[in-house]
């Protein structure tokens, strides 16, 4: 079974952030027992995806993992998906609108209001 690639990524993150944070405390353990050190604010790395050790080809790869978020931008993303949207709905409802409606007539003599079709159709 194969995952889908977002998931697979997410998982190599993962368990490159658990293998280095797994370094990470084994190299700070004292063999010696005694007091451990209180570690400086230049030991501790950045938070999230920015902190872990990647290759130059994963950050160029997967950019969105790395770049903080604009939220301006991200507003006037999903102001234009929002519009994009609803033009489309507008011009369906507007086609389903104008398809021509006439009167037909049945063989009892009884008469509704029927769509015009094509001969294709």
């Amino acid at each position: 079974m194969f995952l889908e690639p977002a998931v697979s990524w997410c998982l190599l993150i993962f368990l490159v952030q658990i293998h280095s944070s797994s370094q990470m405390s084994s190299q700070s353990a004292e063999p010696g027992g005694g007091k451990a050190e209180v570690p400086k604010e230049k030991d501790f790395k950045t938070p999230g995806l920015r902190g872990i050790q990647t290759t130059t080809l994963f950050r160029a790869v997967n950019p969105e993992l790395f770049i903080k978020p604009n939220k301006p931008m991200m507003a006037f993303g999903l102001l234009t998906i929002s519009l994009c949207v609803g033009y489309l709905g507008y011009l369906h409802a507007a086609t389903e609108n104008t398809q021509d409606l006439y009167e037909a007539v049945d063989s009892d003599g009884t008469s509704y209001m029927r769509r015009k079709t094509s001969k294709w159709d």
